[in-house]
């Protein structure tokens, strides 16, 4: 495995502060960040431009004047089922990069970002993530309540990019209907750090507590992420893991 992880699953409320963690780790010094982060080069596997692809087929598609596939034209989703679909996605540009180069988990790490709500929301999700991806994976859970995820989604919304990974935001009344409530708590145990069971997998997490606020300010987000990753690495690297 090396000095670094193989696959990071980077998981948490919509504005959370993932992709503010991505942008700082994207920003790091290379041979630093894989010092201090145990983060090699990296690329990244997120579901949120496979949702933006469903908006815009469907939107094509209402142009061409054939029925929606997705969405409704206010963009809720046509069936649960989407929310595995994303998911299935990610394994399979996965496993396109590891067809295209079988030593990329050697020296490279992967980021798997994406947020998920309800009764089972993060469950289900671990549930369709590929053997390839699960072991070689530890979790990283940013936590923050469902009030704080609001108010960071309203400051972060900007019209003129809602396609982009930092400045996309969802209206009130979506995020409270798909992400008001999730079952990470019920998942962990309400521990910092450990290992979740998926199939045959024992997964390393840790929880990167961001409330008060940590990702906003590089000073403090730094040795706030070390801190954090040193956990799961502590984890990933512990007999049985």
């Amino acid at each position: 495995m090396g000095e670094r992880f193989e696959v990071v699953i980077l998981i948490g409320r919509p504005a959370a502060g993932k992709s503010e963690v991505i942008d700082f780790l994207k920003r790091a010094d290379p041979a630093e960040r894989e010092r201090r982060f145990h983060v090699g080069p990296f690329v990244e596997f997120d579901d949120f431009p496979f949702v933006w692809e469903t908006f815009e087929i469907d939107d094509l598609l209402q142009q061409l004047g054939q029925p929606r596939v997705f969405t409704t034209p206010d963009y809720y989703f046509l069936g649960d089922h989407l929310w595995n679909l994303f998911i299935e996605r990610i394994n399979l540009e996965y496993r396109k990069q590891l067809a295209r180069d079988p030593g990329f988990p050697h020296r490279y790490t992967a980021l798997v970002e994406f947020s998920r709500g309800g009764d089972r929301g993060f469950a289900e999700a671990f549930e369709h993530l590929s053997d390839e991806i699960l072991g070689r994976a530890g979790i990283v859970y940013i936590n923050v309540s469902y009030e704080e995820s609001a108010r960071k989604n309203r400051r972060r919304f900007d019209p003129a990019r809602a396609d982009s990974i930092l400045y996309h935001s969802l209206p009130d009344a979506k995020l409270e209907r798909y992400y008001r409530t999730n079952d990470w708590d019920r998942l962990s145990g309400g521990r910092t750090a450990g290992r979740l069971r998926v199939r045959d997998h024992q997964v390393p997490f840790a929880v990167f507590d961001n409330e008060p606020e940590q990702t906003d300010d590089p000073a403090k987000l730094g040795p706030a992420l070390e801190r954090v990753l040193a956990a799961l690495w502590a984890e990933r690297r512990a007999p049985g893991s």
